[in-house]
């Protein structure tokens, strides 16, 4: 795991989580699926059987040792590089604006501005309110209880990466109350605001007030977080 950047950052924190975990085998299963690489691709790789990895994850082979963490995750990194090094990228842009993974999914700023209607077709989402913009320049997507529950004011308006032109993806909404509430306190607003895992008819009722009151477009979508995420993550 040798090498500077954003590789060196994501490798320590990955292997750093599984040393440190209750259950080492559940959170190597929860990165390898996260690098969506099946236990047979990490298999050749490392040039053992499935069944070790399996017997890993599972718990039913002893939890691994540092020396063989770093071979597990040296396999992940080096199957995403020759995939392309999405996944790198997409935890390095985290990890570099001063976040957790599991509080922030994906921030990324676009070569080009790209329409917001367009983006809301593609996740299935429905416009609640306009907005004063119809294009955008950069996503993050958030995890809405770890946001609330851990980020400070100044660390949510770093949410907005390089630009507030952008769409603030809330998962894991149940109302929709909470992260809009929490978006009252930071000046300015994001341009568009996506609500995941609710639809229209759960929406808080005061909602779309707010969303009129400070000038940004209000959507939701119910759509497949997995496959929300992987389009989100090509976009450039």
């Amino acid at each position: 795991m040798g090498g500077r950047g954003p590789k060196r950052e994501l490798a320590e924190k990955i292997a750093g989580e599984i040393t440190l975990s209750d259950d080492p085998g559940a959170t190597l299963r929860k990165w390898r699926t996260d690098f969506d690489i099946s236990q047979t691709d990490l298999a050749t790789e490392l040039d053992v059987s499935s069944s070790v990895i399996s017997d890993y994850e599972s718990g039913r082979r002893e939890s691994p040792g540092i020396g063989v963490v770093r071979r597990l995750v040296d396999g992940l990194l080096s199957i995403d590089e020759r995939r392309g090094g999405d996944r790198i990228r997409q935890y390095g842009r985290v990890l570099s604006a001063g976040f957790d993974s599991d509080v922030v999914h994906d921030l990324r700023e676009y070569a080009t501005s790209i329409p917001l209607e367009k983006l809301y077709d593609d996740i299935d989402a429905t416009q609640i309110t306009a907005g004063s913009t119809d294009r955008i320049s950069g996503h993050t997507v958030i995890d809405s209880i770890q946001a609330i529950t851990r980020l400070s004011s100044e660390e949510f308006f770093r949410l907005y990466g390089q630009s507030t032109n952008r769409v603030l993806v809330f998962t894991g909404v149940s109302r929709g109350e909470s992260p809009l509430v929490a978006l009252r306190v930071v000046n300015p607003t994001p341009n568009a605001v996506v609500l995941h895992g609710i639809e229209e008819e759960d929406l808080w009722d005061h909602a779309a007030d707010l969303a009129r009151i400070d000038g940004y477009s209000l959507a939701v979508t119910n759509t497949d977080l997995d496959g929300m995420l992987e389009y989100l993550v090509g976009l450039e």
